[in-house]
C-alpha cells in the first residue's frame, strides 16, 4: 500500500518504513508525526482525493532533525569590481513512515 502526500508545498510518495526528508516539522526525535493531507492512497483499490482523502492520514515518527549541504549564491558583474558571496543551508526533518491509515483510523499507541 502506498499513499501520496503534501507537506511543506511539496508532494511525497511514500510506503511504509520509508524514510522521508521533508522541510522542517517541529518536535524532537523519536516524537510521532501525522501527515493529514492524503492526495491518493493505492494498493488494491486507488482512492484518489477531491482534494484529499476523507478521513485518511500517514503516521510517522521524527528520526532526526538536520540541516542540508551548503549551497553557495555567487553573483559577479563583471568590470564593476562587484561581487556577492552568499551560503545558504536548508533546514529538515528526517521522518519514518510508520503506517498508511484509512478510513478515519487512529495511529497504533507505540
Amino acid at each position: 500500500m502506498f499513499a501520496v502526500i503534501k507537506t511543506g508545498g511539496k508532494q511525497y510518495r511514500v510506503v511504509e518504513n520509508d524514510l522521508l526528508q521533508v522541510d522542517t516539522v517541529a518536535g524532537e526525535a523519536g516524537d510521532a508525526v501525522t501527515f493529514g493531507e492524503v492526495l491518493v492512497v493505492g494498493g488494491d483499490e486507488t482512492l484518489l482525493g477531491v482534494p484529499t482523502v476523507a478521513g485518511a492520514s500517514v503516521a510517522g515518527t521524527i528520526v532526526r532533525q538536520g540541516r542540508g549541504p551548503k549551497v553557495i549564491a555567487f553573483k559577479k558583474r563583471r568590470r564593476k569590481n562587484s561581487r556577492r558571496k552568499r551560503g545558504h543551508r536548508q533546514d529538515f526533518t528526517l521522518v519514518r513512515i510508520t503506517s498508511i491509515l484509512t478510513d478515519g483510523q487512529a495511529a497504533a499507541a507505540e
